[in-house]
């Protein structure tokens, strides 16, 4: 099963799903108000590497990294 990292501020424990691609992820958080909040602002990196499609297929060792925006100086 892939692992789903939730990092920074979201705080939560890291998950294991079987999905088949990130819109797969995305229905499954529908119904988590809090988490479709983040879901929106959000950038999403498969194995390290920053994706922009949701359309991108998921394997089961895969690592799903859910990066909020940080500010900083």
């Amino acid at each position: 099963m892939a692992k789903v990292e939730f990092l920074g501020p979201i705080n939560r424990e890291s998950i294991h799903v079987d999905i088949k691609n990130l819109n797969d992820l995305k229905e499954m958080f529908k119904h988590d108000n809090e988490l479709v909040e983040w879901l929106e602002i959000c950038a999403v990196a498969v194995n390290d590497t920053l994706v922009s499609s949701i359309d991108i297929k998921i394997g089961k060792s895969d690592k799903i990294s859910l990066l909020p925006p940080v500010c900083g100086g």
